[in-house]
């Protein structure tokens, strides 16, 4: 769901004060006094840690109608990209913050005139921008995006002419008119060397996101695809500028916060190595059906915290503990720009399949930046998988609010003893919990990671 835009009312004309008359009564003509009504638009709160916000663009320009409910501007909070709508009819009178500037939760972004009349009133009011970004990170952007537009002219192996990719210093803008975005959709449009005024949003209100862009990419002229794929197979480092010193995004800040947070916490860590050729049979057979071996080890997890609830208990306070009534697992997944941890909220109670659909869901409003505060801030217990990229075990932080998160490593062949005392290979992952000592401890975490390896190695009620 948008956001509604907060606003305040601004008195443009005073009340007049009327003397009395001294005419009767039945001879008084009622003098009705207009007051213009310009409201001041706010930075909304998008959730309860966000501080301050990026305006990412404006989907409307100054001047435009406003209708209540419409959309007007897309804000990067400390997670995600959301649309806010505006709460009241009027026009677009004055922006204040302009795209690509931040401004604290609370200040006013813009103007709103009740009548077109008024806007040029607006205009004369509107007050010194609040916005955060500083001159030095102005002119970075402006040397960044001059680079950019120095370096968007390819030569196409079957074109003798150049192919112009990005022709403005606003990449998604033709004759005024602005093309709305994600940034991870920008950012893949400019590694894929496409033009996004040709590519069609299916987005809110026409946005386009990541996969209008992947979609795109297949129907480009070959010369474009060639620009943007080197020969060779190896993977293309981002090309970054040594020596020099890089803000944080908003959401490495929020990261930031929250890791710092995590140090004022007691923590442990308990390791348990799990044999897995029983869950990997399973996940041959039901890979097909569009199941994923995160929501296996998701639905896994909840089943065994149903039997440990402390292990899905928090402490906020550290006066009192919460044990929780609902197995929300939030899963840890790598972003652009960041790290963000989606939820399978009731992840006991739901079935497998469905769980997966939801999974594959998640992670596409998270790689488009669309998550709203309730898809990655209601989560009891994390996991953090990197098992996909050889990690044979790590440990985790934890995050703050939560009582355990498990680092979860790759399965790997290896030899074991049997109870007859041969040797044998088997399929084994290390798994590491890091779990709040004011509320968790050590026995606590064994008899949980018991039960885990119990379910993993018989997995037949992960189905059901």
């Amino acid at each position: 769901m948008s956001h509604l835009l907060q606003s305040t009312f601004i008195p443009t004309t005073p009340t007049t004060t009327r003397r009395r008359s001294v005419f009767p009564t039945a001879h008084l003509r009622r003098t009705h006094v207009v007051e213009s009504k310009i409201r001041e638009i706010f930075m909304p709160a998008l959730s309860s840690t966000m501080t301050e916000g990026k305006i990412i663009s404006w989907m409307k320009t100054e001047g435009d109608k406003l209708a209540k409910g419409e959309s007007v501007v897309v804000v990067e909070s400390d997670k995600a990209d959301m649309d806010v709508e505006s709460f009241y009819d009027g026009y677009l009178a004055s922006i204040i913050v302009p795209e690509g500037s931040s401004a604290p939760v609370g200040s006013p972004i813009a103007l709103l005139a009740e009548s077109e009349d008024e806007i040029s009133l607006a205009k004369s009011k509107t007050p010194t921008p609040t916005s955060t970004s500083t001159p030095a990170a102005a002119e970075a952007v402006t040397e960044e995006v001059s680079t950019v537009a120095a370096a968007v002219t390819v030569t196409s192996s079957s074109d003798t002419g150049p192919v112009k990719v990005v022709s403005s210093i606003h990449p998604a803008s033709e004759g005024g008119k602005r093309v709305v975005a994600s940034p991870y959709a920008k950012k893949l449009a400019k590694e894929l060397g496409l033009d996004l005024r040709g590519v069609v949003g299916s987005g809110p209100n026409g946005r386009i996101v990541a996969k209008d862009v992947e979609a795109a990419a297949g129907s480009a002229p070959i010369g474009v695809a060639a620009a943007a794929k080197p020969s060779g197979g190896a993977p293309v480092a981002p090309a970054v500028e040594l020596g020099t010193t890089v803000p944080f995004t908003t959401m490495q800040n929020a990261v930031s916060r929250n890791m710092v947070e995590s140090l004022a916490v007691p923590t442990f860590r308990v390791g348990y190595t799990i044999t897995t050729n029983a869950l990997d049979a399973l996940y041959k057979k039901v890979k097909s059906k569009g199941v994923t071996m995160t929501a296996l080890l998701a639905k896994a997890t909840a089943l065994a915290l149903v039997k440990h609830p402390v292990v899905n208990s928090s402490c906020r306070d550290g006066k009192s503990f919460t044990y929780n009534s609902s197995i929300n697992i939030a899963v840890a997944v790598a972003i652009d720009g960041g790290l963000i941890t989606p939820v399978l909220q009731d992840a006991d109670k739901v079935d497998l399949y469905s769980l997966s659909r939801k999974w594959k869901e998640l992670v596409d409003k998270a790689r488009a930046k669309q998550l709203q505060p309730h898809e990655y801030t209601t989560g009891t217990f994390t996991l953090s998988n990197l098992g996909m990229f050889g990690v044979d075990r790590f440990d985790a932080i934890l995050p703050p609010g939560t009582g355990a998160i498990m680092a979860v490593g790759a399965s790997q062949p290896t030899l074991v003893g049997t109870k007859d005392g041969q040797i044998g290979m088997k399929n084994q992952m290390q798994v590491n919990v890091t779990a709040d000592h004011r509320v968790i401890y050590g026995a606590d975490l064994a008899a949980f990671l018991q039960t885990l390896a119990q379910i993993i190695e018989d997995p037949k009620d992960l189905t059901l």
